[in-house]
């Protein structure tokens, strides 16, 4: 099975220059088309590399899918050349294709990134590979995003798909957000019931680390050498002093008396005691957790109430940098520091601040003081999914067309300026127990990724036009094999088995699934089909209703199957809801539902019962939240069902 449903034409997008994501800054064409064997060959320094072993598991990769892209009799050969002495900065590559293929770089990375604009050609070009000249570098160093894994865990299988996405698109940072909390409005405005998470295993303070999801140390090791080995760092994040409700739920002496319990007591030394084993935990030894040269200490959103909790903010967030930077690390924070301004000295030098909201931090301000900068600005990048506020899905017309890293808010630094290290855009969960699953989060990362990854690699250099590049992304997969996204063929399938391993794991959006069922009574909790990711019930587990769970949230639909006789039923997924039609009519449709602010005895944002189910009952209240109901539809497997299931379809959905 294809991994893309395509209606784009494969070819050439702008006049003599082939289409990526990002785009290459310099494309010298030449007459012809170039057919590539698959076969790969390297010289010595480049065997050793990443990109070499890299791309012959990526060839492999796209030949189940892809066998019309390669000639393996007569095809062109790929030459990779790793030589550090060809003058080429640290990302930097070449590409010759004539009658071979030559990848040229002066670094590892530089070559990786090569081989990856090689596969995308493939892809865009249908394996007719254009005659010309690539030389390609990035106008920024620092590329990528930050993911919330706080409020809402993200499996590390979902992690190392990421890692590879990104890689595929030459973004080279990920910022880790370890720990978080939920607002107390939507738990009865009690700290003591409001979520919170840190995801880190804890060895040295046990009981710390999340129940509903955590990261082992070894396991977590592994990701950030992955990650290295493809190109991207990983930087771990502990945020502190604000937005640390896991902490005082676990050390309640530690927390303010004064500003809500999801803040530090910084007057208090015990505080100091703590964090500074937490950070030795990840940070020290001569086999540290946290690997990679660069650690987040936080440092956003804390009380300015008073003068002297300003100074003692700023004495703690001098007191973090020097911290980490003894275990050899770089320190990176988020701004705050037009906020806490004050007199209390705070490190300046190789300090890389992230700047977000220009209240907290003036982007000029914090030039002129001397710190390295990311743009991260909250009004053009964040997302918070089906939250209400910030965005939902970016505005990728708009950052295409306007934006580059060097403008932050209202704000705009010279674009070449030095102290600019590059953007990252975000991802926050602000809302758990929203309805809102992994995969939904990857639908708004995923066209994020591809339309930043351009901008933070050219900025203004881009040629192609917003409508070719919103088109042509299309043809793109998200890396040679991965496929998080499930885009799907259309298929059918006359009968349906019970107990039976399908074709395909899931189709994500927008699909439309129909079957045909011969009805036998069914026992409550019947499964119809399933995946890792889902099931769908032919009679729910509570109430014997046809519904689907995710995640540990339960949808229903009002509606249970007849004891006998033939119905006919479709189901419609897009990313804001799921709609049920039986025998052709529409039946139910499961939107955006509001929630509220619950009372203890029944709050929906808890797991509760048997499987940590969610429980979506409406209280009316005050704070308000909105409940997602959409399903990427599970295929891999079916379940012991007695009902005759015949003629499923799987199609596109017509918009």
């Amino acid at each position: 099975m294809c991994p893309l449903s395509l209606s784009a034409t494969v070819g050439s997008i702008e006049e003599g220059k082939p289409f990526t994501i990002p785009e290459v800054r310099e494309w010298v064409p030449k007459v012809g088309t170039t057919l590539f064997s698959g076969k790969v060959r390297c010289n010595k320094a480049a065997a050793k590399t990443i990109a070499y072993s890299q791309l012959l598991s990526d060839i492999d990769l796209m030949k189940k899918d892809h066998k019309d892209y390669f000639s393996l009799s007569s095809g062109a050969v790929a030459h990779l050349v790793l030589d550090a002495r060809s003058g080429m900065a640290e990302e930097e590559y070449e590409i010759a294709i004539g009658t071979n293929i030559t990848l040229k770089a002066s670094s590892p990375r530089g070559l990786f990134w090569a081989t990856q604009t090689l596969l995308q050609l493939l892809e865009t070009t249908g394996g007719k590979l254009p005659q010309g000249v690539i030389k390609d570098a990035p106008k920024y160093k620092l590329r990528g995003f930050m993911l919330d894994c706080g409020r809402k865990f993200f499996p590390m299988s979902y992690l190392r798909g990421l890692v590879r996405e990104m890689a595929y698109y030459k973004m080279n940072t990920l910022q880790i957000h370890l720990n978080d909390n939920g607002f107390k409005d939507y738990f009865d405005n009690d700290w003591d019931k409001t979520q919170s998470a840190f995801r880190m295993q804890s060895d040295f303070f046990p009981g710390l680390t999340a129940r509903d999801g955590s990261y082992g140390k070894d396991e977590f090791r592994e990701l950030q050498k992955y990650a290295m080995s493809l190109g991207v760092e990983i930087i771990p994040e502990i945020d502190v002093p604000a937005h640390s409700l896991a902490f005082t739920h676990y050390r309640p002496e530690i927390k303010s008396k004064d500003y809500g319990d999801d803040h530090l007591d910084l007057f208090n030394p015990s505080t100091y005691t703590f964090l500074d084993s937490l950070f030795a935990e990840y940070c020290a030894g001569p086999n540290p957790v946290f690997v990679g040269p660069k650690v987040c200490i936080g440092t956003d959103e804390y009380s300015n109430a008073r003068r002297e909790v300003v100074e003692k903010f700023r004495a703690f967030t001098d007191h973090y940098i020097r911290e980490v930077e003894k275990y050899g690390k770089q320190a990176t924070l988020w701004g705050s520091l037009t906020h806490a301004k004050g007199s209390t000295p705070i490190k300046v030098e190789g300090v890389l601040m992230n700047l977000w909201s220009n209240g907290y931090a003036r982007p000029m301000e914090m030039k002129e003081l001397g710190y390295q900068l990311v743009s991260i600005p909250d009004g053009y990048v964040y997302i918070v999914p089906n939250a209400g506020y910030y965005y939902d899905y970016l505005n990728h017309e708009a950052l295409y067309k306007d934006w580059t890293p060097n403008v932050v808010g209202n704000v705009t630094l010279d674009v070449d300026d030095p102290q600019l290290e590059g953007g990252m855009f975000a991802v926050w969960n602000d809302h758990f127990g929203n309805g809102v699953t992994v995969q939904d989060v990857h639908h708004r990362i995923f066209p994020a990724l591809q339309t930043l990854s351009t901008k933070m690699w050219t900025a203004h250099g881009t040629t192609v036009s917003y409508e070719t590049f919103n088109t042509q992304r299309l043809m793109l997969s998200e890396a040679p094999g991965l496929n998080i996204l499930a885009r799907f063929d259309d298929f059918k399938k006359d009968v349906v088995l019970p107990n039976q391993t399908m074709s395909i794991q899931e189709v994500g959006f927008d699909y439309s699934v129909s079957f045909s069922v011969l009805c036998t009574p069914e026992a409550k909790g019947t499964v119809l089909f399933k995946s890792p990711n889902a099931v769908v019930y032919l009679s729910d587990p509570e109430q014997g209703k046809l519904a689907f769970e995710r995640e540990g949230y339960i949808s229903r639909f009002n509606y249970r199957l007849p004891e006998s006789g033939t119905v006919n039923l479709t189901i419609e997924g897009t990313n804001k809801e799921t709609r049920l039609l039986v025998d052709g009519k529409h039946k139910e449709t499961l939107k955006n539902i509001p929630l509220f602010a619950t009372k203890p005895a029944s709050a929906f944002n808890r797991q509760v019962g048997e499987g940590h189910v969610f429980k979506t009952e409406v209280f009316s209240q005050q704070a308000r939240m909105y409940f997602l109901q959409t399903l990427f539809f599970p295929l891999a497997q079916t379940g012991n069902f007695k009902s005759q299931i015949t003629n499923l379809e799987v199609s596109h959905l017509e918009k």
